[in-house]
């Protein structure tokens, strides 16, 4: 995945206000979940639903300036797609949003881009570390392509903040 996705673009274009300085960085973790989502699922009928859910993924940490961001980039990207025409597809991207955080497999509804979804994030969050089957050599790849940016840095700096403030809330990722 080389080029841009419409879609995608799309997305960040309307939320760049929000997104500020972390535009870029943002936008690179979009499209390196994104990519490592095609390589785990070949299906062209998938990639729309992907490129969506990439997007709204984890934007509620700006557009709600909260780092228990799932329900507000879920609510997002509800807004979006019924705005767009795609209401048929909420019920799925919530769910690759809501559960891409899931350390063990995901086997419920949508299971194939659910699961997908959260793998392709696992692999990003951990650079590589966890690979579920992909090549190395195809992750450095999307990894070159569309560089950190210091979205981990932004992501660490984010959880410490967010553990001396809300020290009884847990982030995200523990929660599922």
């Amino acid at each position: 995945m080389d080029h841009p996705n419409t879609l995608i673009e799309a997305v960040l274009e309307r939320y760049r206000s929000h997104l500020g300085e972390d535009y870029d960085k943002y936008r690179n973790h979009v499209y390196r979940v994104y990519s490592l989502c095609l390589l785990f699922d070949g299906d062209a009928a998938n990639r729309d639903k992907y490129a969506l859910a990439a997007a709204f993924h984890d934007l509620g940490i700006w557009t709600d300036r909260t780092f228990d961001y799932l329900d507000p980039s879920i609510g997002q990207a509800g807004a979006y797609l019924r705005e767009t025409g795609r209401a048929d597809w909420i019920d799925e991207i919530s769910q690759m949003i809501f559960w891409h955080h899931k350390l063990s497999p995901y086997n419920a509804g949508n299971k194939t881009t659910v699961d997908n979804f959260r793998k392709a994030d696992w692999v990003d969050l951990t650079l590589g570390s966890l690979a579920f089957g992909l090549r190395r050599n195809a992750i450095r790849a999307i990894r070159q392509r569309w560089p950190n940016a210091g979205f981990h840095v932004f992501l660490l700096k984010k959880s410490v903040q967010n553990f001396f403030m809300h020290p009884l809330n847990p982030l995200p990722v523990f929660k599922r």
